[in-house]
């Protein structure tokens, strides 16, 4: 869905696809070993089983059911994970699904609860001020807070439906430029109100976004100019 070796010669951390909304074990097995080349952090990143809209839409399923799902695909990753030699460090739900979870506290228990049945140590990756973060939390898993570079917010701290005005960045400049005044003040602008008070561990670009090496590639540059310093939220 984008050039995957090309964007994981940029991040610090990749969020890969283990056979819901995209991948199979011989793309997973290719993406792994390219993330364990570039020393990159890795964390499973699973969605529904919708391949024609990549995840992105909702699929009416129980959180129990939600749970299996993602039980089944973090541990189809940390399989192949382990012929590649490198650790599965962390989970981040994708799309629809990691939209579900942010606002329904019941998915995000069951997919929190999922992940640590898998492996108690891993970490999970929430979007800032949502019920992920808070199940992880009430879990005593380790949590981290990611913002987005190329996504708009509302005021509840939840993404701008794709599809609406606003909902994308593909503008390079104006994500640097939002970021760097995130980074500054800890406001993020939203498209329905004041800027509102975030926190962030992890700056998330799309892969399969059109020009998203590129962005990530300018993002990296600019921060880097500014005199932060790019990393893995976690060490492997």
């Amino acid at each position: 869905m984008g050039d995957d070796a090309g964007m994981l010669s940029i991040v610090s951390s990749a969020n890969v696809a283990c056979g819901g909304h995209a991948s199979d074990l011989e793309t997973m097995f290719h993406t792994l070993s390219l993330a364990k080349e570039n020393g990159v952090n890795v964390g499973a990143h699973p969605g529904y089983n919708d391949r024609e809209g990549f995840g992105r839409r909702v699929i009416p399923m129980s959180p129990a059911e939600i749970g299996r799902l993602c039980a089944a695909q973090i541990g189809a990753l940390k399989g192949i994970a382990a012929q590649v030699g490198v650790p599965i460090t962390y989970v981040k739900p994708h799309g629809a699904l990691g939209n579900l979870a942010a606002r329904d506290a019941e998915v995000a228990a069951a997919i929190v609860k999922a992940a640590l049945m898998i492996d108690p140590e891993l970490a999970i990756l929430a979007i800032s001020g949502t019920h992920t973060k808070q199940a992880a939390r009430a879990a005593n898993a380790p949590v981290y807070s990611e913002i987005f570079a190329d996504r708009g917010y509302i005021l509840s701290g939840q993404l701008v439906p794709r599809g609406q005005d606003g909902a994308m960045i593909h503008d390079a400049a104006e994500a640097v430029a939002r970021l760097l005044s995130f980074l500054e003040t800890g406001l993020m602008p939203v498209i329905d109100g004041p800027p509102i008070k975030l926190a962030a561990q992890s700056i998330c670009v799309h892969g399969d976004s059109p020009g998203a090496v590129d962005m990530a590639r300018e993002i990296r540059r600019q921060l880097t100019a500014h005199s932060i310093q790019i990393t893995g939220f976690i060490e492997a």
